[in-house]
């Protein structure tokens, strides 16, 4: 399988958000759309067109991108759990997901990324 290039970002925070879309720019990927909530993000899953996806596990409100996450497993899109705290805390059933290590890098994302193929 060749690695994803169609990336949603599911991120609550916009200056985040943003330097995550420069980073898949830059590593030659394309930003297909930024939710930050679950109702957002169901929108763009449904659209079409995602290879893959970068959730923020936990965004504002006390909403978790866990709903986000069982949809992309069941439509067969790999995604990675971005996180400030420990792997521990996501959810049992997606631990062996990749997940990205807040603050992030070019190369953290890269790597996160590729990991999904």
């Amino acid at each position: 399988m060749t690695a994803p290039r169609n990336i949603l970002i599911v991120e609550d925070e916009p200056l985040i958000a943003m330097m995550l879309e420069d980073f898949l720019e830059v590593l030659d990927k394309v930003p297909v759309g930024t939710a930050d909530c679950v109702s957002v993000a169901m929108g763009l899953i449904e659209a079409g067109g995602i290879d893959a996806a970068i959730l923020d596990l936990n965004l504002r409100g006390g909403e978790t991108s866990l709903p986000i996450a069982d949809a992309l497993a069941a439509a067969g899109i790999p995604f990675v759990f971005a996180t400030g705290g420990s792997h521990d805390s996501v959810a049992e059933r997606f631990r062996d997901r990749p997940s990205l290590a807040k603050p992030f890098t070019m190369d953290g994302v890269s790597k996160a990324l590729d990991a999904l193929a």
